[in-house]
């Protein structure tokens, strides 16, 4: 079995409201599907993450197909490992961790319907049968956000995720209704996007922790690693890390120096899913647990990252998801925490997806109408970031 060609097909999303953080302004998902066929007319789905710019996300997948093109499917890591050697994109690995895991993802959901056998079987078996996510909240008027806490408590979420680092005063006043709304069992996650300096996080933590929480996201850069670090020695609250783990070598660097509590990155992190699972495995070797990450995305990519949560023994309640914030998806059947916390163990083989192609076409032409969701807003260009 041959991989005989790949199609990438850019498509834009709109999100139901804005994502907002002190990093992000963005309003919907374009990514890249990728599409592989076979010679022995088998199909396999991916999806490449845009990034900043999804045209260079898309000229990157186009300069990776010669290493993939005549290949057996079942050597996706071995072309991974090619193309950072011999296609030198180890010299621009964050853009190459983009791009290939679209291509990864469809070479493994090939290789499991050739096989008969649903994705996390091919990575060594599921360890538990459920994986559960967050409920993702958007800064606003407190009463919306009240409201949107009821509407998340009554799809069965536990774990509720709110983007600060913009006004903490503000978001003392959101985080205090989160916590009254959501009541003193479920737990509130937080995400300043590595925007505050030590003395700051200290001090926001201490002040924002009479809420009880369960960990802050990145609240200071990731560089020096010792932001991080003297962040975790002195606050009570538990760190966790996103911004520096852009590559498989970042990410060991940070769980190995013991920077964060808890590591939240995916494939498009790492390079590939194999990348991610390991890299989950060498931070349960550390003692240290794993939050999947997302940059918004699709159905293909949150089913691929679920096979793999399934096979890891240190994830976290909480994952992150954008599922139930999308206007539409292009699966027939919509992913269950597009609904619900909780997501159980995905029938069928490979991804066991069904695209609907007809949304594929339809989202193309909305990529190809207004382009991508980028992540900023053009009216706030020109004014000087933090």
């Amino acid at each position: 079995m041959k991989v005989t060609r790949l199609e990438f097909i850019p498509i834009s999303i709109a999100y139901t409201h804005r994502e907002v953080s002190s990093r992000v302004n963005r309003d919907g998902v374009t990514d890249v599907i990728v599409k592989a066929y076979t010679d022995d007319g088998l199909i396999g789905w991916g999806e490449s993450c845009s990034g900043a710019n999804v045209e260079s996300v898309l000229e990157a997948l186009r300069g990776m197909a010669p290493f993939v093109i005549g290949r057996s499917p079942w050597e996706s890591e071995a072309i991974r490992a090619e193309l950072w050697q011999r296609g030198i994109w180890l010299w621009r690995q964050p853009t190459a961790c983009f791009a290939y895991p679209g291509i990864d993802m469809a070479l493994w959901d090939v290789c499991g319907k050739a096989c008969g056998q649903p994705l996390y079987n091919l990575f060594g078996g599921k360890v538990r049968d459920s994986a559960n996510y967050f409920y993702y909240l958007s800064q606003g008027p407190l009463e919306r956000i009240a409201a949107d806490c009821r509407e998340g408590i009554a799809r069965g979420f536990q774990v509720f995720y709110l983007k600060v680092g913009i006004d903490i005063a503000a978001e003392l006043e959101m985080v205090r209704t989160v916590r009254e709304t959501i009541g003193p069992e479920r737990k509130i996650r937080l995400d300043a996007n590595g925007s505050w300096t030590v003395n700051e996080a200290l001090r926001n933590l201490a002040l924002l922790d009479r809420h009880r929480i369960d960990f802050i996201e990145q609240p200071v850069s990731q560089d020096p690693a010792s932001n991080m670090i003297e962040v975790r020695s002195r606050s009570a609250v538990a760190v966790s890390a996103n911004e520096g783990l852009w590559t498989a070598a970042d990410a060991y660097r940070q769980m190995t120096s013991r920077t964060a509590d808890v590591y939240c990155f995916s494939p498009y992190f790492t390079g590939s899913l194999a990348q991610f699972q390991r890299l989950a495995r060498v931070a349960e070797f550390e003692g240290l647990r794993v939050c999947k990450h997302t940059h918004g995305e699709l159905g293909i990519t949150a089913t691929a990252a679920h096979h793999i949560l399934l096979t890891l023994p240190n994830i976290v309640d909480g994952n992150q998801q954008t599922a139930h914030m999308m206007a539409d998806d292009i699966l027939r059947t919509p992913v269950p925490i597009a609904g619900g916390a909780n997501w159980g163990v995905p029938e069928g083989s490979g991804l066991g997806i069904e695209v609907d192609e007809d949304k594929v076409g339809l989202y193309h032409e909305e990529y190809r109408r207004r382009g991508q969701f980028v992540p900023y807003d053009p009216k706030l260009v020109g004014s000087a970031p933090r």
